[in-house]
This record gives C-alpha cells, structure tokens and sequence, in this order.
C-alpha cells in the first residue's frame, strides 16, 4: 500500500522489514469482514507476525489482541510487519490455500519480495515503487531519524520524540526495545516494526 512504500535507511536492514495488508474493495467485497480478517490475523501469527493491527483500535503493542479482534468491522484495515522473508513465504501460502477472496499486499525490498512470491507461487498483479523524496529536503530529519519514522506510513511519529527516546537510552532510563515499544504505539496501522526500530537505536545511540 502506498503509505508503506518509503520507509527509508540501511539497505540490509530494510531486508529484514515487510508489511502484509488485507484489504476489501469497496462495493466488491466489503461486507462480512470479521471472520476473513480471523483467518488473515491466524495465518500471521501462526508464522510469528512481529507486529499488527487495526487501524479501527491499535496495534498489538498497545492494546490486547483479544480487544482488537472483538473490535473488528467491516471498516476496518488489518496490517502488519514481518522481519524475515521466511515468514512472508509462508504467510502467502497459507492466504493462498485459505482462498479468501481479499486483496494481499507485501511491501518490502524488491529482491526479497519477489522471491518470496514465487517461492510461495503467487504471481503479483501490480507493483508500486517509491520514486525517493524530492523538493526541499533540507528540511527534513536526519537519516538514522527518518529510518525510523518512516516505518509509520501516516508520519505519526514526531522526530522529536525519536530523539527524546534515543536520549533516554543512551542515559540508560529505557532498553532499546522498550523504547521501540513506545514508538510503535503511535502508528495505529501496525506497520511500524519494532524489531528493526530497536536495531537502529541500538546502533546509533552514543555508547
């Protein structure tokens, strides 16, 4: 999906970053949601989705899965995050013989992703690509910043309060992985991978 297609940073990093999305076209297949998006929701976890949601409620960082699913509609957008190609293999496999009639976006770095479709034998239908940031680009954060708040595809997540969380890392008040947490909380989607967010922390924060 278009939000998911910039997120920025390390090359070899990225490479361990995919989103999968459902999603119901509207007037097409938008009724009767909820025990499609289950099965969605089950195939993900069976193959250990590192993060999801719904936009409807939250992410599973911050709320209980129990309450997301209980909160599902046919409004709702199911997401998530993978951080190994391994997993998205799988995934598409299981969507594939669960033949559920919805739409199936991966987003991730093309050498990964495409393989990993043929690997499951789907074809994809179409493609978008990031054609990169033009304009004033002085404006913008630093590259170790906009790594991580381009995982929230909405820009949901301050640059400031990267910085502040680095901080509190560095003065040894948060782990990495908590303030990953803390960050993945505002991206409603459940796009935003925590995993790679604490890598990037870790590895930029003054030792």
């Amino acid at each position: 999906m278009t939000h998911s297609l910039h997120r920025s940073g390390d090359i070899e990093s990225q490479k361990k970053d995919f989103n999968w999305f459902m999603y119901q076209t509207k007037g097409v297949n938008d009724k009767n949601i909820k025990p499609k998006a289950l099965e969605f929701i089950a195939a993900a976890e069976a193959v250990g989705s590192e993060n999801w949601g719904d936009v409807k409620t939250g992410p599973i960082t911050q709320y209980s899965v129990e309450e997301i699913k209980e909160r599902i509609s046919d409004k709702s957008r199911i997401r998530g995050v993978f951080t190994r190609r391994e997993q998205v293999v799988e995934f598409l496999k299981r969507i594939k013989e669960k033949d559920l009639g919805q739409s199936v976006v991966i987003t991730g770095v093309l050498s990964e992703v495409l393989p990993a479709c043929e690997e499951a034998g789907v074809t994809p239908h179409s493609i978008n690509y990031s054609l990169g940031v033009w304009g004033k680009k002085d404006n913008l954060p630093d590259d170790v910043t906009l790594s991580i708040t381009t995982m929230c595809g909405h820009h949901m997540i301050p640059p400031k309060f990267v910085k502040h969380i680095m901080e509190q890392v560095e003065k040894g008040r948060l782990t990495a992985e908590q303030g990953a947490i803390k960050l993945a909380n505002f991206c409603y989607c459940g796009i935003f991978n925590q995993v790679r967010c604490a890598d990037i922390i870790q590895k930029n924060i003054k030792k």
